[in-house]
């Protein structure tokens, strides 16, 4: 059988283990005739090909017989062994894989356009994933071994890695490589089917008039993308600043700071927190601050920046529904060292958060808005969502793509005549209740 053939045939094991030992063996040769070391301060692009010309030589004075694509395709296997992440490194190229999951060193999953499959790829043996792996931790200044068995960076091309071995992953190390999202704008996510031109307007309107708003949703379902494409809007001339955990957001303004929590040493010190950066960034004089992500403690001081003078702020949560994001805003915002009741941290939620916007991942493959919803609770009342657009799938169809559409609803008065106010118009596509909820204005004709 081929090289090519052994490549992509999933169901020949022998096949890819005689492949496996092949790149090994011609490995070893190529280190017996070079010394990375001594090649280290050349540019990566040099080094790689001056690789590949002495391993060509060498498969040239004894090695087997092969086509030219075989050929080539074996020099680039054991130069991405030398140098680079061996078989994943041809997947860290395709811009179509989004997360590259390996369970272990026998499975190998990917995710594009939204669905998760498996390919026909493995790794000779366990040591030769944990070679890889440490390559990987190694890049970002980490280790991971049995007393540190787990690892969570960003590699400095912008990838999110997480690593956990074993003994805490019974079948084998597994390794989760999360791409750095692509850039969206709100109108590229109208192509995608993610919104329409209504949301559109309306999240524009309320982004532009500093609402304070919140993204929500489950993994993968494209907050950081959302969130990116809002911050999008943000006018130029105002002071932004983002914290995250691995930096991801790409904003195109000129005045944007960017701030990126570290993780600790190998000596277990040095860390800094989200929190650490939410309080100091209060101290840089923003205009905006975006949150990447709120997991813990630092909601409590993301809530009273937003109440205290921040407005337009922007961060995301994980949760379910824009219900669920409430609750898990006031769980996160008690997780802080600050001893304070959950009816104070209601309150604090009710002055701070205007708006939530949720996302949905659906079955096939797909991100859509699901409900932009307002926050109508004042004080330290129970929480009160005014859902203001919906997205309303119907029952899948025999090709299996999701179906349905966008529904809009009256928007509470004092949001509107707050957009009002900013001189922001009112979409077409919503009315105008009254505070007892009637619809007063109809579409299209606010002002009053």
């Amino acid at each position: 059988m081929s090289l090519r053939a052994r490549i992509n045939a999933p169901e020949a094991p022998n096949g890819q283990q005689e492949e496996n030992h092949l790149v090994a063996v011609y490995r070893g040769k190529l280190l017996e005739e070079i010394d990375l070391a001594e090649m280290s301060s050349l540019a990566a692009a040099e080094r790689r090909a001056r690789l590949e010309r002495v391993l060509g030589h060498i498969i040239s004075r004894e090695g087997p017989v092969l086509s030219t694509h075989e050929r080539a395709m074996l020099i680039r296997r054991v130069v991405d062994e030398a140098l680079g992440l061996g078989i994943l490194e041809p997947l860290l190229e395709d811009a179509s894989i989004t997360e590259i999951m390996v369970n272990g060193p026998d499975q190998i999953f990917v995710e594009r356009a939204g669905k998760v499959e498996l390919l026909p790829l493995r790794f000779a043996s366990n040591e030769q994933l944990m070679q890889t792996i440490e390559r990987i931790v190694s890049t970002v200044n980490r280790r991971v071994d049995e007393t540190n068995p787990m690892v969570d960076a960003r590699l400095p091309s912008g990838e999110r890695v997480n690593v956990i071995i074993p003994p805490l992953a019974l079948s084998g190390a597994a390794l989760t490589i999360r791409r750095f999202p692509r850039s969206y704008t709100l109108q590229e996510m109208i192509g995608l089917g993610s919104l329409d031109e209504h949301m559109l307007m309306l999240l524009s309107g309320l982004v532009r008039a500093k609402f304070n708003i919140v993204v929500s949703g489950s993994t993968g379902s494209g907050k950081t993308t959302l969130l990116n494409a809002l911050s999008g809007l943000i006018p130029e001339g105002e002071r932004i600043i983002t914290i995250e955990d691995s930096a991801e957001l790409q904003l195109q303004q000129a005045h944007v700071i960017t701030l990126e929590a570290r993780p600790a040493n190998v000596e277990g010190k040095g860390r800094i927190t989200i929190r650490d950066l939410v309080r100091n960034s209060l101290r840089m004089r923003p205009d905006r601050i975006i949150v990447g992500e709120v997991r813990g403690g630092e909601t409590l001081d993301m809530l009273q920046a937003m109440s205290t003078g921040h407005d337009g702020s922007l961060a995301t949560v994980h949760a379910n529904s824009a219900e669920d994001a409430l609750m898990r805003l006031q769980t996160l915002a008690s997780m802080s060292e600050v001893e304070i009741p959950f009816v104070a941290i209601k309150d604090q939620i009710n002055s701070a958060l205007d708006v939530l916007v949720q996302l949905t991942r659906h079955a096939d493959g797909t991100r859509k808005i699901s409900e932009i919803a307002i926050v109508d609770s004042y004080g330290r009342e129970d929480y009160r969502l005014v859902s203001v657009a919906k997205f309303l799938p119907r029952p899948m169809g025999a090709d299996g793509t999701v179906h349905g559409s966008f529904e809009y609803y009256p928007l509470p008065r004092r949001v509107a005549d707050r957009l009002y106010m900013k001189n922001e118009p009112l979409p077409a596509a919503f009315g105008v209740a009254s505070d007892a909820g009637q619809l007063v204005v109809r579409k299209g004709e606010y002002p009053a």
